[in-house]
């Protein structure tokens, strides 16, 4: 029988479950952009709102690392598993707010491959926000990894189809230059997705 030293302390693990439940509901709220006559400022302003609030989350959290002596895991790797949560959530929020200030919702449509790229993150986040409970005891988590890489990868092919999109000519030049920005926000949001996962993989090899 394997015994530990570590505490069962809860607080770490509900931070973390509130910072990915707070990624479902960026993502919801991107979703909504594909329906017809979307607000798009009143996407934006509460994408703002819901990343305040992982802002303070964040904020909860190294505040109860530096007032724990013995933490459940490594501190480093609760830090930056906080911190990587807390970069999902700013690509989110600057997708929504990159969309509404350049007025690309005004086109007649936005590319599909920018809503395959919102889909793929809508899944992401659904799978980060069910596996933070896990992380108690450490298992099921290795489907979690798995699922997340792969889904990483379809973010990327939507990422390439999409820039192949962009400079087909569809497109003026400036919008160009608006969407690419927009859709490296996209981009980097599924990869910071991956970064949460591999802190975790990293976690359980330690735990193990």
């Amino acid at each position: 029988m394997k015994f530990s030293f570590r505490p069962t302390e809860g607080a770490f693990y509900d931070l973390f479950t509130k910072a990915a439940q707070n990624l479902v509901r960026g993502t919801e709220l991107l979703n909504e952009l594909a329906l017809p006559d979307a607000d798009v400022q009143s996407v934006s302003e509460r994408l703002t709102d819901v990343e305040h609030d992982s802002d303070q989350i964040t904020h909860d959290l190294y505040k109860k690392i530096n007032s724990t002596f013995v933490t459940p895991f490594d501190r480093e790797d609760i830090y930056s598993l906080g911190s990587q949560l807390d970069d999902v959530m700013d690509h989110l929020e600057a997708v929504g707010n990159l969309l509404y200030l350049y007025g690309l919702t005004a086109l007649p449509s936005l590319p599909r491959e920018m809503h395959e790229l919102v889909h793929v993150l809508d899944q992401q986040a659904k799978l980060t926000a069910e596996a933070m409970p896990q992380l108690r005891a450490m298992k099921g988590l290795q489907e979690y990894t798995i699922e997340i890489n792969r889904l990483e990868n379809d973010g990327d092919r939507a990422y390439r189809m999409l820039l192949v999109r962009l400079f087909s000519g569809e497109y003026d030049a400036l919008t160009v230059l608006k969407m690419k920005e927009v859709a490296d926000e996209l981009e980097a949001a599924c990869d910071a997705f991956e970064h949460v996962a591999n802190t975790i993989e990293t976690i359980m090899v330690k735990e193990s």
